[in-house]
């Protein structure tokens, strides 16, 4: 057996083998050390041979999903090696043979109604392509990516590993000499995806066509919009030979093969998309508090994940974003509607993860009843929405859903060993067998008092163990009076067992019948998954058409709920927001209400907002809540707000908080910089770009300098943008620079100190209140008195960059001891020259 062992585990050398013995999976040697640390559980060890012992650990096979589940968040690989035929008729050793490898991308259980992401990529001639892939659902995707811009990579894996990043692949597949450059772009961060060097794949695009077409039966890939995309035919071909290999299977679910483009949108690369939490929130990378959070009202699994896809994908387009908003409209004003087909929805069953299932050949009875439910309650659900989807039924679906319903029983076993899920009349064969079990098993049962009654034996009794079979149980006493036809089977202390020919025939009979059961009920049942998957793509396009209503009476239901309206969106250049809020700051207050403002940006007069005030006065939730605001609009919903005109943006960027990343040797001002560079390289006109407090990560008047300067670019490039900033300095900028305009947070100065309005005006603040925050944030009496005095001798000797045509004033030691500005000398700053900003866009300031 042992030896078996080792053939099956050279051939999966880098995986986890769960090898098979009897009720438990078992590891050996270094897998089992392994195993046992990941899993906490008890290491052994087992004899091999004379005097030879090998580490050993095992899990019960039941619950083994738990434990496998385990080792793929850990980043492992784990091959399931099965028992392949039953151990009492096998010769010699019971044959195995692995089933199927699980790796961080191709798991499929505990997923619930997210997705995990298998991606692939590949790179050749300036040109990278990339797929994503999630086995459980059958969605697969692909595109190829431009150049990325950062000459220190000199190839398109800067974009790459942004993509990778933003659609949060879990594993990634590339060829082997690409393996160093993307793990370490990657990081080894928590939540970093496993990068997996498959040497074995199809690597090139003729291999790799050949994937494609094979799978799909065509003769171009021309449908799919990615016949001249040859880097991303690399990609998706990788992708699916690795899972057809992984599992072992023909995977029939995966039905088709969907191009995009990631710039077709709006584009919100992840660092924006973290710092706006569209999914996670900043501080605890959790999924509740964030945008998703709050719009996530779906009610079937194909719907959240379809939510989340709208959420990190917005839209560019006004007649395809005008098409989203008028569904979400008609749920949002006819309430009998929404609430019928919000019931329709409830409890549907995800046909997408059980078409993934019959696809992996892992469904059980109880798949193929979920399924039928999914056919009958989802065209009930469509019927529902007939004003909303004008859509007959599928008369396949509907006679897939009949023929489930008269072949499988209500509530069948977990197992299809189980056995008993086909319902009695579906099949005649299977009604004779089993009626001539029922009648042997009858005849065994009144076996007892009739042979108790023939032979006056009263204590005489019928039992059953699998070594002997069915038995007559005598006891010492009584074996006197046992008839000649008895035959002796078995010897106890106190009594003795015994067959008849007439009892070995009805047991035969039994066994034989319930053999011949169990191989019928496994040939019905597969006839039935195979049916299933015949109609896999129609299946596959009624969820996804449910998806849509889902999605659509979930944005419905939250503007209802939180008092939304709906977005004029266009292809002007103005974002006009009036009383506008912030949708998870608001969804988060229990008592007091949240403060409305209104913002009003386009490319000409209001093109750049400096916002000033306290900290703590709002600043930040006002330039997050208009980022909000337009992705919510561009992505079809209604958005919060008492009137929102959103002119068609390209690109959100944002930046905001302080940050660091220890792991990369990057300070806070490091991590700022470059992801203030990004901007300056990537905002286009058509862009809105927050940035919160730039420059404060180093000194003063270098943290001045900076965002004066990139404020300067920022202005040039015609970016929509929300400036908030304590450099009152850049406040002078409005009236020098053309639609570089003041609002503050505005603040109420009280005998208990000052209180935080949180409104958004005109003008700039009169001064940042950073001493009252400090105090009522605790700081000492003493400490903020000291505070105020160093504060009356700074302000005294400062001047101004624009009085004092400084470009970066230098601070002097006083004759005091208090540090204040000097009085630079040189010309009055100007906006900077084109050719200044190109220097700053190609990093050489950084």
């Amino acid at each position: 057996m042992f030896q078996q062992y080792r053939q099956l585990k050279a051939a999966y050398g880098d995986a986890l083998l769960l090898f098979r013995l009897g009720d438990f999976y078992e590891l050996f040697g270094e897998d089992a050390r392994l195993g046992a640390s990941v899993l906490g559980i008890t290491l052994t060890s087992r004899e091999i041979g004379k005097g030879r012992r090998v580490p050993m650990c095992g899990v019960p096979y039941h619950a083994a999903d738990g434990y496998i589940a385990e080792l793929v968040r850990a980043g492992h690989r784990v091959a399931i090696c099965e028992q392949m035929e039953d151990p009492k008729l096998a010769r010699g050793v019971v044959r195995r043979e692995v089933i199927r490898v699980i790796t961080p991308g191709t798991w499929t259980g505990e997923t619930g109604r997210e997705r995990r992401y298998l991606a692939a990529v590949y790179v050749a001639d300036g040109m990278a392509g990339v797929a994503f892939a999630d086995l459980s659902t059958g969605e697969l995707r692909a595109t190829r990516l431009a150049p990325g811009s950062d000459p220190s990579w000199g190839g398109p894996e800067q974009a790459l590993v942004e993509e990778l990043r933003r659609l949060g692949a879990t594993e990634v597949l590339v060829p082997p000499p690409l393996e160093s450059p993307i793990r370490q772009s990657l990081g080894a961060a928590d939540g970093s995806p496993v990068v997996t060097a498959w040497d074995g794949g199809p690597w090139d695009l003729p291999a790799a066509r050949r994937v494609l077409l094979d799978h799909f039966g065509v003769a171009s890939l021309e449908a799919f919009g990615i016949e001249r995309w040859p880097q991303a035919q690399v990609a998706a071909g990788v992708a699916l030979a690795y899972m057809r290999e992984t599992q072992k299977d023909r995977l029939v679910h995966i039905t088709s093969l969907e191009s995009y483009d990631p710039g077709a949108g709006l584009v919100i690369d992840p660092t924006s998309a973290l710092n706006l939490e569209l999914t996670l929130t900043l501080r605890q990378r959790s999924r509740r508090g964030s945008l998703l959070d709050v719009l996530d009202e779906t009610l079937t699994g194909p719907g959240a994940r379809l939510l989340r896809r709208y959420v990190e994908e917005p839209l560019t387009d006004p007649g395809v974003i005008h098409e989203r908003l008028e569904r979400v409209d008609r749920l949002f004003h006819d309430h009998l509607l929404r609430g019928r087909l919000r019931a329709a929805l409830k409890g549907l069953p995800d046909a997408q993860r059980l078409l993934g299932r019959c696809g992996t050949g892992r469904a059980t009875p109880k798949d193929l009843v979920a399924l039928r439910q999914f056919l009958q309650q989802g065209q009930a659900a469509l019927a529902t929405a007939q004003a909303l989807v004008d859509r007959p039924p599928d008369e396949r679906l509907v006679e897939l859903a009949q023929t489930l319903e008269r072949a499988l029983v209500e509530d069948p076993p977990a197992q299809a060993r189980d056995g008993g899920y086909i319902r009695r009349g579906y099949d005649s064969h299977l009604d004779e067998l089993r009626q001539g079990a029922e009648d042997a098993r009858s005849w065994i049962a009144g076996l007892e008092q009739r042979e108790r009654e023939r032979t006056g034996i009263r204590s005489l009794k019928v039992g059953f163990n699998r070594v002997f079979g069915y038995y007559l149980e005598v006891t010492r006493p009584n074996l006197k009076l046992v008839p000649p036809e008895y035959e002796r089977r078995q010897t106890l202390t106190g009594a003795e067992r015994f067959v008849t020919p007439e009892l070995k025939e009805k047991e035969s009979q039994v066994l034989n019948a319930e053999e011949a059961i169990a191989t019928l009920e496994a040939q019905i049942f597969t006839t039935l998954v195979d049916r299933v998957l015949e109609l896999a793509p129609s299946i596959q396009e009624l969820a996804r058409e449910l998806a849509l209503l889902d999605v659509a009476a979930s944005l419905a239901e939250v503007a209802v709920r939180r008092g939304w309206t709906r977005p004029a969106v266009d292809d002007g250049d103005v974002i006009e927001i009036r009383r506008g809020r912030h949708p998870m700051v608001e969804a988060s207050l229990s008592e007091s209400p949240f403060v409305p403002n209104d913002v009003y940006l386009d490319t000409r007069s209001h093109r750049l907002a400096i916002v000033t005030g306290p900290n703590m006065g709002g600043k930040s939730t006002f330039l997050r809540q208009t980022a909000l605001i337009v992705i919510l609009a561009q992505m079809g919903s209604f958005v919060p707000a008492a009137h929102a005109r959103i002119g068609i943006v390209d690109r959100v960027m944002a930046r905001v908080g302080a940050s660091d990343d220890l792991a990369s040797g990057r300070s806070t001002f490091m991590v700022e910089m470059g992801e203030t560079a990004y901007m300056l390289r990537h905002a286009t006109r058509r862009s809105l770009v927050i940035l919160d407090e730039v420059g404060r990560g180093t000194a003063t008047y270098d943290g001045l300098s900076l965002a004066w300067a990139i404020v300067e670019a920022l202005h040039e490039l015609g970016a929509r943008t929300l400036v908030a900033t304590h450099y009152h300095e850049l406040t002078e900028l409005e009236g020098r620079l053309e639609g570089v305009f003041n609002v503050h947070a505005a603040v109420a100065q009280t005998a208990a100190g000052i209180a935080f309005l949180r409104q958004i005006r005109p003008g700039a603040a009169d001064r940042s209140y950073g001493l009252e925050v400090a105090r009522l944030a605790g700081i000492p009496e003493a400490v903020v008195g000291r505070a105020r005095e160093i504060l009356e001798r700074l302000e005294g000797a400062a001047v101004s960059p624009l009085q004092s045509g400084a470009g970066t004033p230098a601070l002097a030691a006083a004759s005091d001891g208090v540090a204040r500005p000097e009085r630079a000398q040189g010309p009055r700053p100007q906006p900077r020259s084109r050719r200044s900003v190109a220097e700053l866009a190609q990093g050489s300031l950084f």
